[in-house]
């Protein structure tokens, strides 16, 4: 009892964040297989989750969708119709304001060549063009209901592009959380699997992304996107980025979001069965570190089992 009234870091319920994967076109949830425990899920079984992750003291979850067809301009990203934003209204209808409802804002889930903005002619990120498709995707996400909005491209003037939209929209009062420090990390590999995404010709995002080997380049990114009018900023990944956190911690008086990662949920997920490690345990522990380095927030696919263990 002393240590625990001593203690310096304290991980709580309100700090965790759940993804969630909603699927169209399924009539069962289909398990990620490698994300054990993750499944997409289809509207209903998202609709029961959400209120599972209610009833456990969960206060948000993070959606992405994963569409029937895609195509190059990601059409489904800001079709009224569209996976996401058919589940936002019925999550709100289901929860009301006793959830906040965030939505991941890209285009990666819905092209059929993988990367998060439109294509030149030269096969290479348009970035002034998909800033007009963020903007599309920010009001369709905020009219079905998002509380939250959560730019994932890294492309450059997107917090500023979205924020004008929401403002010319009248949805002053949702927030922006922008993912500022987003690298080109080899952790990603099976969300891809859960989006199923795969990047045109064999393609990466480096281009766009963060250089894992850079540090202060962050900082930057993260002062533009507060400039822009970011409300929360984002770190991802998380367990690798540490300093990352802890630095823009130091500099930025705005909440800071972290983001544990589908490559390092799975390795705990993939070692706790195979007998080598005490997965809870481990879990609970990386997420105090992600938390001790000065995040506010806590995206993690463990949130659900985090909170049983923490009630």
């Amino acid at each position: 009892m002393l240590r625990r009234l001593v203690a310096e870091t304290h991980l709580g319920v309100d700090d965790l964040i759940a993804p969630l994967f909603v699927r169209e076109g399924i009539e069962e949830p289909h398990p990620v297989v490698s994300m054990p425990g993750v499944v997409q899920h289809t509207r209903a079984s998202l609709r029961a989750e959400v209120a599972r992750l209610t009833s456990l003291g969960i206060g948000a979850v993070m959606l992405f969708g994963v569409p029937e067809h895609k195509d190059a301009r990601g059409s489904g990203a800001d079709d009224p119709d569209g996976i996401v934003q058919v589940a936002l209204r019925e999550l709100r209808d289901d929860v009301g304001d006793s959830m906040i409802l965030m939505a991941d804002l890209c285009l990666d889930e819905y092209t059929d060549h993988g990367h998060c903005g439109l294509l030149d002619a030269s096969g290479g990120v348009d970035n002034d063009a998909t800033l007009q498709r963020y903007a599309a995707i920010a009001r369709a996400q905020a009219a079905a209901g998002a509380d939250v909005v959560a730019p994932s491209g890294m492309m450059d003037g997107q917090v500023a592009a979205i924020r004008d939209a929401l403002d010319d929209a009248a949805r002053t009062d949702v927030v922006i959380l922008a993912y500022a420090a987003k690298y080109a990390s080899a952790h990603y590999g099976p969300f891809r699997d859960a989006v199923d995404v795969e990047i045109a010709g064999g393609g990466d995002r480096r281009a766009y992304q963060q250089d894992p080997r850079n540090a202060r380049e962050a900082l930057v990114e993260i002062r533009a996107d507060i400039d822009e009018g970011a409300d929360i900023v984002m770190v991802k990944p998380a367990l690798a980025y540490l300093d990352i956190i802890h630095a823009a911690r130091a500099a930025f008086d705005v909440p800071i979001a972290a983001y544990q990662v589908s490559g390092e949920y799975a390795m705990v997920r993939a070692a706790a069965e195979r007998g080598f490690i005490d997965g809870d345990a481990v879990m609970a522990e990386q997420l105090g570190s992600i938390k001790r380095a000065g995040a506010d927030l806590i995206l993690t696919y463990a949130a659900a089992d985090m909170a049983e263990a923490l009630a």
